[in-house]
């Protein structure tokens, strides 16, 4: 009986060092970069004002549509924000926000004191739609096109690199 118990405890110690070695040798970078050139598909999102809904169809009118995840309890999202206003400033370019997990008092005062870059704004109240664009975190933001296809998807606050990336591209024409 012992020998079974030697043997399961070795087993186990063995087992245990394979998962930390494996886990060792991945990337820890959270990396999305598979998502760039795949399409959005079946878009239903609820306004954060009303009761309409944007869908893919209405992002299919607008030349290129960037798509921010934010909200008002978000350290982060206030240092992007005056990135986004600028890019609120160009015309081939469509800004829609999709607030996160925020109570709308807060989203609200937020927009009214840092200003509002946002041509449509949706709500994400328990974070599922975001898990469906495959976003984690916030900010995140991705750029699309007419097609709803990926163009480029940015982690974290936007920059002044970013906003330089996405004028070369909503620009290129």
């Amino acid at each position: 009986m012992q020998k079974i118990i030697k043997s399961i405890i070795i087993l186990l110690l063995i087992s245990t060092f394979v998962v930390f070695f494996i886990s060792l040798n991945k990337n820890p970078n959270y990396n999305t970069e598979y998502l760039v050139g795949n399409k959005i598909e079946k878009i239903k999102l609820e306004s954060f004002q009303d009761k309409k809904f944007l869908t893919d169809k209405d992002l299919k009118k607008n030349r290129y549509t960037l798509i921010n995840f934010w909200a008002s309890w978000c350290a982060p999202c206030r240092v992007e924000h005056p990135y986004l206003m600028e890019l609120a400033k160009d015309q081939n370019l469509k800004i829609l926000g999709i607030n996160f997990k925020d109570k709308k008092i807060n989203a609200l005062k937020f927009l009214k004191n840092l200003g509002d870059p946002y041509d449509f704004l949706a709500k994400d109240n328990n974070g599922k739609q975001s898990v469906n664009f495959g976003i984690y975190g916030i900010p995140e933001s991705i750029l699309i096109n007419n097609e709803l296809a990926i163009l480029k998807k940015f982690v974290g606050p936007l920059n002044n690199q970013d906003l330089i990336d996405i004028r070369k591209i909503i620009n290129s024409l």
